[in-house]
């Protein structure tokens, strides 16, 4: 039977589809021709029809060439098939990933398996392009070429030369007159190239970041008083090479208002007493933008406190423009009070639910807190158990006055089955065996079983805490350790010890950051003196085997964001022993520790750390037992000077370092994430310190010097800190430089320490 074609202009008698049949096809299947058909088998099929089937199938995109004809009554679709891409290649992108790129082709419709457009190359480039503009590299060339292969397929390759990243040679602001260019523009983070730019990136050009300069420009403003603040105009020039990008930004000041008068509006629910402290708004003084928008933000918090979540406090200015004063209302809408339906505890898998829930502040059926669930959060991220702690406070559906408090975790592992190998450069090779489960079964409860060596120490240790022993948080745990300490490998002095201990000790809550600790101990120490002078004249008058019986008391107060890598917060420690009336040696210590962390800037963080220690005799002993000493240098006190080095000597012998029964150390370091990102935000930290610190032996003693304190004797040291949280055990290294040596001082530029220690 003869074929005939239907097309638009092509006169034919209109016939019924007695059957449709499809040709050309090779990866397509026929069910998608059929969905996009304008017509079915029964139909009547015109001209008209023709065209429409046409235009259909074409606005797929998956067909180069589409034609209807007809054999009797049977409609013949013939198709020619777009080729598929079967393969991307990019070359040439340093700056920017592989994948990144391919992610941005394929939200444009472009990645292998699809069907290929030959109109899409010039979105290719666009989308390119545009992905290196928002890198700075304004200069890049993008040559996009397409390879036919078999089975009707194409290979398309994209050649890329990203030229140089375009720098900020010059911001200039025109219209300022109250405030200088330096000042203003110590506001941006954008900026010319200064010696820190490689890892800042301030110099590289970015149209988010500008906005974001523009914005605190403006706040900087409004913060002071110039509330018509405007900018009139911002433009972006780059020069011919593509290099250099010049910014010109056009303000108008306007006047400074001050503050005549401020009021408070609306329905409050809490008296206005407790309200006006809240604004830090002051009559006659500049207005500020800031003030009024922190005030209102913490009459809201103080309304969430009290069950209103949902309140709402705004500042609304009335301006007026003849006496240049602005008067403040803050309208209070509480809203209804919410209470707390359920707590829903979501991805804690081996952690019960219960060791959770007694953590959270926020309880059911009560007042919904936003204070409280702030606390219960920090409470739940200091149990180290979770990687991430997240709290939401969805509206229950058809409830205005309830929501439910869901807190969803990622556990980290909290246990450790270690058997290895370390080094630390004080105690050689670390040869340890250990189980240790912070979270054991998932109670929250911690059980360790250590058996650790190293050249100067020998260690095997069980023990056991249960952090909730009473509903109300007090804390109940045992220690049983053995611990053989040869100083002459530690030190270089000739002595050793062997303590074997038995602890019981008790934790007591006293706000959710602090605690309080009570414990009774007992301690057998059998001396050996080797040939040290000073061991056998303590020997001599003290004899080598004691049985002590001491009473210890603590008192922490952590406040830290975390206890891996904290950014804010503080963590405080006061310890103290004594031995009491009856034991073999006769003394007392006590330990003063703190550290605190203030965050700078998103990335950077600032630590103060102090350690106080002191320690003496009482009734028959007329010191502390110098083996008890404390010591300092190393990369845990003083970097820079090697480990347990600094303080007084024996006099005779072979000058070996014996401590010293007072402590002062510290550090003052910033440090921050590595600027490459990714993997390593979380387990690496960079850093620079001064580091400063010795050991005192206040008491006379003819075979030690020198004695007595002097802060003249602090040593300092300065350098650059690396840590990392590696998958086999923790990493630290340091560039320590001392400032203030002495000729008999031990130095140690580079110091490290890896693997696990108990």
């Amino acid at each position: 039977m003869a074929l005939f074609l239907i097309a638009a202009g092509v006169h034919a008698a209109d016939f019924e589809v007695a059957d449709i049949r499809v040709e050309g096809l090779q990866r397509i299947a026929a069910g998608t021709i059929f969905n996009y058909l304008p017509v079915q088998v029964g139909d009547t099929v015109s001209d008209g029809i023709t065209g429409r089937i046409i235009r259909a199938l074409f606005t797929t995109g998956f067909f180069s060439d589409v034609r209807v004809e007809r054999e009797g009554d049977v409609l013949i679709v013939v198709v020619r098939e777009r080729p598929a891409i079967a393969q991307i290649d990019i070359t040439g992108n340093k700056s920017l990933k592989t994948d990144q790129l391919k992610q941005g082709l394929e939200e444009i419709g472009m990645a292998e398996g699809r069907v290929f457009n030959p109109a899409m190359l010039d979105r290719i480039e666009q989308e390119l392009r545009r992905q290196y503009f928002g890198t700075g590299k304004y200069g890049v060339e993008i040559d996009s070429t397409v390879s036919p292969l078999e089975r009707n397929r194409v290979a398309v390759r994209i050649a890329i030369v990203e030229g140089q990243t375009a720098r900020i040679k010059q911001i200039n602001i025109i219209g300022n007159e109250a405030f200088s260019d330096r000042e203003l523009l110590s506001q941006f983070e954008l900026g010319t190239t200064k010696w820190y730019s490689f890892y800042t990136k301030n110099d590289q050009y970015s149209k988010q970041r500008l906005g974001g300069d523009l914005e605190r420009l403006r706040s900087f403003y409004l913060d002071r008083g110039y509330i018509n603040f405007e900018i009139t105009s911002t433009q972006v020039s780059i020069s011919p090479d593509k290099e250099g990008m010049y910014v010109t930004i056009a303000i108008e000041e306007g006047d400074v208002y001050r503050v005549r008068e401020i009021k408070l509006a609306g329905e409050s629910t809490v008296p206005t007493e407790l309200l006006f402290p809240l604004i830090h708004l002051r009559r006659g003084e500049d207005f500020s933008r800031i003030k009024a928008t922190e005030s209102a933000e913490r009459i809201s918090e103080l309304l969430g406190s009290e069950g209103y979540a949902f309140a709402n406090v705004n500042a609304v200015p009335e301006i007026d423009e003849e006496n240049k004063e602005v008067t403040i209302t803050f309208f209070v809408d509480p809203g209804k009070r919410v209470y707390v339906r359920r707590i829903n505890m979501e991805g804690n898998t081996r952690t019960r639910d219960v060791v959770l829930r007694r953590e959270m502040r926020q309880l059911e059926r009560a007042w919904f807190s936003t204070d409280l669930v702030r606390r219960s959060r920090e409470r739940l991220q200091r149990l180290g158990y979770f990687e991430n702690v997240t709290i939401e406070t969805p509206a229950v559906p058809g409830l205005a006055d309830q929501v439910d408090v869901n807190v969803g975790v990622r556990e980290r592992p909290s246990g450790n089955l270690l058997a290895g190998v370390g080094f630390s450069q004080s105690q050689g090779i670390l040869l340890n065996a250990s189980v240790t489960q912070n979270n054991f079964l998932g109670t929250g409860k911690r059980v360790s079983m250590a058996v650790n060596t190293s050249r100067s120490t020998q260690l095997y240790r069980l023990a056991y805490t249960n952090p909730y022993y009473t509903v109300d948080g007090i804390s109940r745990g045992f220690d049983l350790s053995y611990r053989a300490t040869n100083f002459d490998d530690l030190i270089g002095a000739d002595y050793s010890t062997d303590v074997g201990l038995a602890e019981v000790n008790f934790g007591l809550p006293i706000s959710d950051v602090s605690r309080a600790g009570l414990g009774l101990r007992y301690q057998y120490t059998r001396f050996f003196p080797g040939t040290s002078k000073l061991a056998s004249s303590f020997v001599r008058d003290n004899g080598d085997t004691f049985h002590d019986f001491f009473v210890t008391a603590n008192y922490t107060r952590d406040s830290r964001d975390s206890a891996i890598f904290p950014s804010k917060g503080g963590l405080q420690r006061v310890f103290g022993e004594l031995a009491v009336p009856g034991s073999d040696l006769q003394y007392y210590r006590l330990n003063l520790q703190g550290r605190q962390y203030v965050p700078l800037t998103r990335r950077f963080t600032f630590a103060l750390r102090g350690d106080l220690g002191y320690g003496a005799g009482y009734g028959e002993t007329a010191q502390m037992p110098f083996f008890e000493n404390f010591y300092a240098g190393g990369p845990r006190s003083v970097r820079g000077y090697e480990a347990y080095s600094l303080g007084p000597r024996e006099v005779d012998g072979d000058d070996d370092p014996v401590g010293g029964n007072l402590k002062l150390t510290g550090s003052l370091e910033v440090f921050a994430p590595p600027p490459i990102g990714g993997q390593f935000e979380d387990t690496v930290r960079l850093g620079a310190f001064l580091d400063f610190g010795n050991v005192w032996w206040t008491e006379a003693d003819s075979l030690v010097g020198p004695t007595g304190f002097d802060l003249g004797e602090l040593r300092y040291s300065a350098g650059l800190s690396f840590a990392w949280l590696s998958p086999v055990g923790a990493l630290s290294l340091s560039l320590g430089f001392p400032i203030n040596a002495e000729d008999h001082d031990d130095t140690q530029v580079f110091q490290f320490s890896f693997g696990q220690t108990f």
